[in-house]
């Protein structure tokens, strides 16, 4: 860190918006728009931000008429009713989600694509809707239809984005996961939401090695009895018997059409974490997914016509969705697959600048990465058309801020999101009106009524509380698979606070309206952007003969390093040698992911519960972010506290030994 980056304190206004932001911004058009349509100015963007959360129909009914929604039939209201759980927005309309991200065509380009073996490669809108069009004509002829679901075990390659298109213009939903997941954990998902057709791919490349899927994909393939069909995008220039090529499924040309469904009807299927068991299956909606990607797409980060976007993801985290939900703006998106280090740290930023991207997001972490690194991109490489650098999936520190603005680029609107898999979007976000301030997420976003509760549930500004939104969203789910009752969903988002939504952040909001988010207030494990369940790590943890017991948190946060521990309990007589930690690790690294390897593994005697038998996951988790004891745990809720004492005494001897 230089000199000039630890002079930036908290707060510290590092980018304000030039002095055409107003008029030449999609926002300020919005806000020109609206004010002819409401007939009142908006001095500015809190303004704004107070009236479309308490006008919360009006504001919602603008976006539809401001981006030309196509419905295919009306709604009968806007929002009825104005409460949580049970809101429906735009009740009785019916439309599609794949015919606005296809409403573009010509010889543009839609969809540009970069591996780690091979040259970069572009579709046109032309070619897009073409290829979604024969993926729809193949998904016909398997019988997939309205109401059926397609899985795809698929890395971020066009045929994902083309495959996904096609289901939903059919009706039928969607859900993804990444061919790095391991084959429990692959099952664990969709095998509750019996899908009719399978895509996935044969092998995929990571850090310059070509990873063959096929015993997995037969195994998967092989337990979920509800699939008519096996499509396979092959890398591997392999014949697989009894399944599809993408060829053969894409075959046939037909007219694209798109099914006319209900606003809430599913679009696709994410997963949570899974902390407590297996992951829920989170279902969205058409038109809250589209309304929502519209607004933060256009007003917030600002795309159109002539932006290219790429957030670094993988298909198994909601940032893949948020990516796809580019071209509803008419912009370019950029997919890439692989590791975003290799060949060299700074991969992304060549590919940013070769392919003159706009608006390029990528995880927190990497981007501390790279300022401990040392990393100076903007040395090497033309960086003229880069707007935007998003930054997600953990809170970026001060520091992070300052790197970007020192070595990336001086003036481009860093935009710090917070959100998640549950809504599928941002609560937080950037503005192209609002300065960017050192650690700071610049605003709530628009129609989102962001608060912070103390323990009493009371809103509070100037202090860390819960993130709550006490006013409904269009792409809070639909609901969640298999929980016909709503009670896993109500107790998910609405036990805590009756009618208000807890999301499991902390956050602090301050006058200004900007925002610091001070992670998860709950035990999920977030490596790299994919988030994991500790569930999963421990089912394949606990499954080797020589461990009796396990605890895993994940100390991400703030300016605090990224470690994820392992706390183990060993069988009678057994020791954690180095042949021992390689099979823990390896273990993971097949069974749950290489991402969730931990960084730490520490042997103890006895694992900390809670009275009624719940392993000590926030509470350890907070102490070892510094948290005070006091305010950590409270004593009369362990049963057995001599084992947090130890737990607390091995952690630290383990640091000091690094």
């Amino acid at each position: 860190m230089t000199d000039e980056q630890r002079a930036i304190k908290q707060g510290t206004v590092l980018w304000t918006p030039p002095a055409g932001a107003r008029t030449e911004s999609r926002l300020g058009h919005y806000m020109s728009w609206l004010a002819l349509r409401e007939g009142r100015e908006f001095a500015d963007y809190q303004e704004l931000w107070s009236w479309s959360v308490r006008e919360l129909p009006r504001f919602w009914e603008s976006i539809a008429a401001y981006f030309e929604v196509r419905f295919h039939s009306p709604a009968s209201s806007t929002l009825a009713p104005r409460s949580m759980p049970g809101a429906r927005f735009f009740p009785g309309a019916t439309l599609n989600y794949a015919e606005h991200a296809l409403v573009r065509r010509g010889p543009e380009v839609a969809l540009i694509y970069r591996n780690e073996a091979a040259a970069p490669s572009t579709l046109s809108w032309d070619a897009l809707h073409d290829a979604v069009a024969r993926a729809r004509a193949g998904l016909e002829r398997l019988g997939v239809t309205r109401g059926d679901r397609v899985a795809a075990l698929l890395p971020n390659c066009p045929e994902a984005v083309v495959g996904f298109l096609a289901t939903v213009s059919l009706g039928a939903t969607w859900s993804s996961c990444s061919p790095e997941f391991g084959a429990d954990s692959v099952l664990d998902r969709f095998g509750q939401i019996a899908p009719k057709v399978l895509f996935a791919v044969d092998g995929y490349h990571y850090t310059g090695k070509l990873f063959d899927r096929t015993d997995i994909v037969t195994h998967v393939a092989n337990a979920l009895p509800s699939l008519a069909a096996t499509v396979i995008v092959t890398r591997l220039n392999k014949q697989h018997a009894g399944k599809l090529s993408w060829d053969e499924l894409c075959a046939e040309l037909r007219p694209l059409e798109f099914a006319s469904c209900a606003f809430d009807a599913p679009l696709w299927i994410l997963y949570s974490s899974g902390t407590t068991g297996l992951p829920k299956a989170i279902v969205h909606g058409h038109g809250g997914i589209l309304l929502e990607h519209l607004k933060a797409h256009a007003l917030h980060g600002d795309l159109g016509p002539q932006s290219r976007l790429c957030w670094f993801t993988t298909t198994g985290w909601m940032m893949w969705n948020f990516l796809v939900g580019g071209l509803l703006t008419g912009s370019t998106i950029s997919l890439y697959e692989g590791n975003p280090s290799f060949p060299d740290a700074e991969a992304m930023f060549r590919y940013t600048a070769e392919d003159r991207i706009t608006d390029f997001g990528i995880g927190a972490p990497f981007l501390v990465a790279c300022d401990k690194q040392g990393l100076s991109p903007k040395q090497h490489f033309d960086f003229s058309a880069l707007r935007t650098v998003g930054s997600t999936g953990a809170p970026l520190p001060v520091s992070g801020y300052a790197w970007v603005y020192e070595h990336l680029k001086s003036d481009v609107l860093l935009a710090s999101i917070s959100g998640g898999t549950d809504i599928c979007s941002a609560f937080l976000l950037g503005c192209p009106l609002l300065p960017v301030r050192a650690g700071e997420l610049s605003c709530a976003g628009l129609g989102v009524a962001v608060a912070s509760f103390d323990e009493a549930g009371q809103p509070r500004l100037g202090q860390v509380g819960e993130l709550v939104v006490t006013e409904p969203m269009p792409s809070m789910p639909v609901g969640f698979l298999n929980d016909p009752d709503g009670e896993r969903y109500r107790a998910s988002y609405f036990a805590e606070y009756p009618g208000v939504w807890r999301h499991g952040d902390f956050i602090e909001l301050f006058e200004h309206g900007g925002a610091v988010i001070y992670g998860r207030s709950d035990a999920t494990l977030n490596r790299g952007g994919v988030r994991m369940g500790t569930a999963e790590l421990y089912r394949v943890v606990e499954a080797l003969p020589e461990i009796r017991d396990s605890l895993v948190v994940d100390t991400s946060a703030l300016d605090k390093q990224d470690r994820m521990w392992l706390f183990v309990v060993l069988g009678q007589g057994l020791s954690l040698d180095a042949a021992l930690l390689q099979r823990i690790k390896g273990a993971v690294r097949t069974g749950v992911s290489p991402r969730h390897v931990p960084d730490l593994v520490v042997a103890l005697s006895d694992v900390p519960r809670t009275l009624n038998g719940k392993k000590l996951e926030v509470p350890v988790k907070r102490l070892l972010m510094g948290v005070a004891r006091e305010r950590a745990v409270q004593p009369g809720t362990l049963s057995n506290p001599e084992a947090l004492d130890a737990l607390l005494a091995a952690a630290a001897e383990a640091l000091a030994a690094l």
